[in-house]
């Protein structure tokens, strides 16, 4: 006989307490498959609490999809109206009929109280349950329990001695609206869905590393630019999302873009021999390009950056460098021309506007307008710029004619 385990719940998040009971369980009862069950709208619980069905099934279904023995099922929210488990059992018996054992796993809190669910005397009828205990739950007053429910009931209990994790998805909303760290509470991808949608009440500030670069920057900027810098890395996540392309590290490039901005003329010029920034005939001119090229050794060394990715984003977020220009490297550029906090220019609304439609034609706008302004100033205008105008402009040309 097969052996289906049955998880379910609001998962509102899923975390790794559930993932490590449905681990045990497998493990221990030999089970066959675990099915997450994200409920509709649970009989016992305020509906306004809960994250839409929708985006519970979403982030349950990205926390299993890795893992074989586990299935994300929609069968409760396809139902519609308020879950009840019975409901659900009988469902899942039609469907996998009388060969399959449905072994229903819960904690201890729950098994407390199932016979105060709907038609208890069915619901054991249609499965066997298995309970593991939870911290703050006593072992003595569990045992008690368990006897008497399945001499109610003519029903034997699974038990799993194994205590599940002390992570609960209350505390992990709290965390998450209060700015505390709940990484490792939740499957990375889970984490990850979260981080990126602003699920829950989150803001992007309330990365860990993002909170310590917040509050150095503040420190070593100049109060115009740090606002700059804050809406440089809005700017940059919204980008990012609108591209799929990541937005944490849209918003850590955007963070650190300017962090050697505010450096003396001599503190550069020292920090460019110590890290081996070259500085070419047109940075020797104008010094104040060097921030870019500096900025990302100063990311590296002394802000812990390690991915290339983000280092180059802000390497090249003056100058721009043309053909093998990353999605993220564009956006950082973007952004900084196009935050909030910009002073107007003419030309700005289009690029704007650009920016969210195609960046490659963001990008052909921008640096003409760029290298037009720095011209009519009489400036040198870096090579690296010149090389990307000619690309983004030939390019969007091709893709016209095609």
């Amino acid at each position: 006989m097969n052996k289906i385990g049955i998880m379910g719940g609001s998962f509102d998040p899923i975390h790794i307490g559930h993932m490590n009971i449905a681990e045990e369980a497998a493990a221990r009862l030999g089970l066959d498959e675990v099915l997450f069950i994200p409920a509709n709208k649970s009989y016992n619980k305020d509906p306004n609490e809960n994250m839409s069905s929708d985006k519970r099934l979403y982030l349950t279904e990205l926390a299993v999809e890795d893992d074989p023995l586990f299935k994300a099922s929609d069968i409760e929210i396809k139902r519609g109206g308020t879950t009840y488990t019975v409901d659900t059992l009988e469902e899942l018996k039609g469907l996998y009929g009388d060969d399959t054992e449905l072994v229903f796993l819960l904690g201890a809190d729950s098994m407390l109280a199932v016979d105060k669910w709907r038609e208890p005397e069915k619901l054991f009828k249609l499965c066997r349950f298995a309970v593991v205990s939870r911290p703050g739950c006593s072992d003595g007053e569990l045992e008690k329990e368990i006897k008497r429910i399945e001499k109610k009931y003519n029903s034997e209990i699974y038990r799993m001695n194994t205590p599940g994790l002390d992570v609960s998805s209350t505390d992990i909303r709290n965390r998450i609206a209060g700015g505390e760290g709940f990484r490792y509470m939740l499957p990375a991808k889970v984490w990850k869905a979260i981080t990126d949608n602003d699920l829950y009440g989150f803001k992007p500030e309330f990365y860990p590393e993002a909170a310590i670069y917040v509050k150095r920057l503040e420190k070593e900027l100049k109060p115009s630019r740090f606002r700059h810098t804050l809406g440089v890395a809005a700017e940059a996540r919204k980008l990012a999302r609108t591209y799929s392309e990541d937005p944490y590290k849209a918003y850590i490039a955007g963070l650190l873009h300017d962090c050697a901005k505010n450096f003396d003329r001599e503190k550069t010029y020292a920090l460019c021999e110590k890290y081996g920034v070259e500085l070419d005939e047109v940075l020797k001119a104008q010094p104040d390009l060097i921030h870019s090229f500096l900025g990302a050794e100063a990311a590296k060394e002394e802000y812990g950056i390690t991915d290339e990715e983000i280092l180059r984003a802000i390497k090249y977020h003056t100058t721009g460098h043309g053909e093998g220009m990353s999605p993220l490297e564009m956006i950082i550029y973007l952004a900084d021309i196009i935050e909030p906090n910009r002073a107007y220019f003419k030309g700005l609304d289009k690029i704007r506007k650009l920016a969210y439609y195609d960046l490659k034609s963001a990008m052909e706008e921008a640096l003409e307008q760029t290298i037009s302004f720095n011209s009519e100033k009489g400036r040198l205008i870096h090579p690296l710029s010149s090389q990307a105008y000619s690309y983004f402009k030939e390019n969007n040309r091709r893709k016209r004619i095609e």
